[in-house]
């Protein structure tokens, strides 16, 4: 599908934003609800001893999920026997190595493979997770919430199809491991949710209500109001996949109340966390859907920086599976943003290279600098265009800061041109706090790197953005932001901490 630049930056950050808000939670999980304006962070830790920001099974089990539509022909293949045999064999794997394994996906999987077995197969099949049929029949009880944490990734694979249709697809995936009607029709709502949301930015979760029969509806809708009425520390039965629904669409309500954009997005996900109990995998729920809403560049720096989880995954590969996904187009390794090299050849220029005014410990560059990374002994680079996955040589990918900004004066042409430059300049701030050499730079250096340079050094100069990039010019006499970034400037001036004497300011972790 012909994405336009904002519907591809949403696509993008479906799965980093549900990735976020499972890494956010996987610390807290099992936890009691936290007061509010209680501090939530990537602290790692929690029951099954996850890392500072590594995601759980929520993610881990989103991920094949989405590898498996990637190789698969059309959306229509999504529900194939080859498809969904690809995504239980990848979630069999996992589930072998994991730390942590929801009970009844557990259950479910040991089962499928004692089907195999009996088989005479060494490998699952889709047809063998018939045991989860078989475990609702026996229990009644498969409405655990393990379905719907997964299930964002097919809403990108139907962003050019019907929203029945994906209502349908989603209601077979989720039968894979959870076949009780409240998680299929969760999944389905939940799905139809994020794709409304890749295409429109809006947020409703009600637009998937029409394709439920008229009974299901109604009750769907008391369960939507109800969150609406609450917080997620009311849903303390929140492994139940109503409860986790309504505690993921409670925190993105209570939290559109009082922000929007970003701020939004991190707002609903801490308040996802304080509510306790399940908190990786109502923050995952939520994540998705915000992160459908928002984009990719709306998810904080801070939390893609060192995103990663099974199997040996970062934040730039969930970008890039959502990206991929939302085009419909399969994987494309000779363009960006899976290819070696981006090529910019045709631009003349790229080889600016000057330190920046306020501080020498930045380098300001053009895309051609990163050819001299080793030599002038960077350790962190904060890049401002496209970029191939070798074009950066010599710097760890957590000190890599890459950043979506389009070199346009036209307001929608950037997602949040004023949240992503100011991030730009807060990772600059981040790495010189730890005492790194930084290079930033864009293509040629005349508009997105000098208006990032001048965020940064009016906040280590004490000085007004307007006039750090005055400073600016007397380096960079082709610096010349357009004037979106010229208003981000003026707007800036004022909200920017001064420092005395000029010294980098500290930046908590």
């Amino acid at each position: 599908m012909k994405l336009n630049p904002l519907q591809n930056d949403r696509a993008a950050g479906v799965l980093v934003a549900l990735a976020a808000g499972d890494a956010l939670g996987a610390g807290y999980e099992f936890g009691a609800p936290l007061p509010d304006g209680a501090e939530v962070t990537m602290k790692g830790g929690g029951p099954f001893g996850f890392a500072p920001v590594e995601w759980t099974d929520d993610t881990s089990m989103a991920i094949p999920i989405a590898q498996a539509l990637l190789e698969s022909a059309s959306a229509a293949g999504s529900t194939s026997p080859t498809a969904l045999t690809m995504v239980v064999r990848a979630w069999t794997s996992w589930a072998a190595e994991a730390k942590d394994v929801g009970a009844q996906t557990s259950t479910v999987i040991a089962a499928a493979r004692r089907l195999a077995t009996a088989a005479g197969r060494s490998k699952v099949h889709a047809a063998d997770f018939s045991a989860a049929a078989d475990f609702h029949v026996r229990t009644g009880r498969s409405a655990g919430n393990g379905s719907l944490m997964r299930t964002a990734p097919l809403a990108l694979a139907y962003l050019d199809r019907k929203p029945a249709e994906l209502m349908a697809a989603a209601g077979v995936m989720s039968a894979l491991t959870h076949a009780d009607p409240d998680a299929q029709e969760a999944c389905g709502l939940w799905c139809v949710a994020i794709r409304n949301a890749v295409l429109t930015g809006l947020l409703d979760v009600r637009v998937g209500l029409p394709l439920l029969p008229a009974d299901r509806a109604a009750v769907w809708l008391e369960r939507i109001e109800t969150a609406e009425r609450s917080r997620p520390r009311d849903f303390p039965n929140n492994g139940w996949v109503v409860e986790a629904f309504q505690g993921a669409w409670s925190a993105i309500y209570y939290a559109g109340l009082s922000a929007s954009g970003p701020a939004h997005l991190r707002a609903a996900l801490e308040e996802a966390v304080r509510g306790g109990r399940d908190t990786d995998t109502v923050a995952a729920i939520a994540g998705g859907l915000l992160g459908a809403a928002y984009g990719y560049t709306a998810v904080p720096f801070e939390w893609r920086r060192r995103l990663h989880g099974w199997p040996g995954m970062h934040a730039r590969d969930l970008m890039v599976l959502g990206m991929e996904l939302g085009r419909g187009e399969g994987r494309r390794s000779a363009s960006w943003p899976r290819a070696d090299r981006h090529d910019y050849s045709m631009w003349s220029r790229t080889d600016v290279l000057v330190r920046h005014p306020h501080d020498g410990g930045v380098w300001l560059g053009g895309v051609s600098s990163l050819a001299r990374v080793t030599e002038l002994g960077i350790d962190a680079v904060v890049s401002l265009c496209r970029l191939g996955t070798l074009d950066v040589a010599g710097v760890a990918p957590e000190d890599h800061a890459t950043f979506w900004v389009i070199d346009s004066a036209v307001d929608g042409d950037n997602a949040h041109a004023a949240f992503t430059l100011q991030e730009a300049a807060a990772a600059v701030e981040r790495y010189r706090a730890e005492g790194k050499t930084v290079l930033l730079h864009c293509v040629r250096a005349e508009s997105r790197t000098p208006t990032v340079a001048a965020l940064y050094g009016a906040s280590v100069a004490g000085i007004s953005p307007v006039e750090a990039l005055a400073d600016l010019r007397r380096v960079l006499p082709g610096a010349r932001p357009n004037e979106l970034f010229m208003r981000v400037l003026r707007d800036a001036d004022g909200a920017i901490e001064r420092v005395p004497g000029g010294a980098t300011p500290p930046v908590a972790m």
